[in-house]
């Protein structure tokens, strides 16, 4: 039926190709004027913001900074589930997007803890009671490790998002409809629902974590 199972995450025209605008979808639906009357998706949204708000502000020092986390988790789990509707291109799944977003969160944190705690940086390179004669290798190895925060937070997401979709792009390749094929495919739905939350909530709980470090 398809003749490649990655061509569903392919924009095919590349950066100016209409599919992207799925990452503006997000913000145009959440300040609609049904989103502010008291139904049982505001009560949702709100609880997972208090969630969210009491578990970042407890190791950030910025109160600004939790708003800021807020609105980026719930801005990744409402892309991810925006990839789940029929027909609509997955940005989630793009590493130039979880990049994008990855990539200027740890560069900003890292800028401004070298700008201001030089110190606190340098002793964050040599972990306590390293001996000396390892002191060298463990700078390297630890340089090593901070460079490649964004990249392994880009390419999680982004690997969680393809293997469900291609998880269900395969069953749903398959020419046999039975109930058993239906209920199997709401399983995983709901499974890819889960994931798209859980994502979004790990993506934000690591870069709070690389933050609370400065």
């Amino acid at each position: 039926m398809m003749m490649n199972l990655f061509s569903t995450f392919d924009p095919s025209t590349g950066m100016m190709s209409i599919n992207w605008i799925s990452m503006t979808t997000p913000m145009m639906i959440i300040p609609i004027k049904f989103w502010n009357n008291s139904n049982k998706i505001m009560l949702t949204m709100k609880n997972i913001n208090t969630f969210m708000f009491n578990e970042i502000k407890s190791s950030l020092k910025l109160k600004g900074s939790s708003i800021i986390m807020v609105s980026l988790m719930i801005y990744i789990m409402m892309t991810n589930m925006n990839g789940l509707m029929p027909y609509v291109f997955t940005s989630s799944s793009h590493l130039s997007f979880s990049l994008a977003l990855a990539f200027p969160m740890w560069l900003s944190s890292m800028i401004f803890g070298w700008i201001n705690k030089p110190k606190m940086m340098l002793i964050h390179l040599i972990p306590m009671g390293t001996p000396t004669m390892l002191m060298p290798f463990m700078v390297m190895i630890e340089s090593i490790s901070n460079l490649i925060r964004p990249g392994s937070l880009a390419v999680r997401l982004s690997a969680n998002m393809i293997a469900g979709h291609l998880i269900m792009a395969l069953l749903g390749s398959n020419n046999t409809y039975t109930l058993f094929m239906m209920i199997i495919m709401m399983i995983i739905m709901t499974f890819e629902l889960a994931v798209s939350t859980i994502q979004a909530y790990v993506f934000t709980t690591l870069i709070n974590l690389y933050s609370s470090e400065v």
